[in-house]
């Protein structure tokens, strides 16, 4: 078994069937097709202490130096609240709670709209 193996990132995101291309196709031109953990849970962080689990498993297996959270427009998993400014707010805090425990870890944080387009949130 090969005991040295890493990746430059972790990808988070829901597990919606629609929108999986969309993430595929954008990990291939902004990660340059380079190896990364996927993990993909309905909501994404919206269970957040399980994705934060994940999220060390990686970092400690696989050395990650980014991580990207997306959520994405017309969510099940949130229902009536899957607006852009509920996602915001629990991208926002997802990064705050991963950064404390990995500070080191440059988190980019993004908002996937149905057409396909990719929203950097801040």
């Amino acid at each position: 078994m090969e005991r040295n193996h890493t990746c430059e990132a972790a990808i988070v995101s829901c597990i919606d069937f629609r929108f999986q291309r969309f993430i595929r196709e954008w990990a291939f031109e902004n990660l340059e097709d380079r190896p990364h953990d996927y993990i993909a849970l309905a909501g994404a962080t919206k269970n957040l202490d399980t994705i934060k689990e994940q999220v060390d498993i990686s970092a400690r297996l696989h050395q990650i130096k980014n991580l990207y959270l997306i959520h994405h427009e017309n969510c099940g998993a949130y229902g009536d609240e899957s607006t852009l400014e509920r996602h915001s707010q629990d991208l926002k805090k997802a990064r705050e709670e991963i950064s404390d425990k990995h500070p080191n870890l440059q988190i980019h944080l993004y908002y996937l709209h149905l057409d396909g387009t990719f929203q950097k949130i801040e």
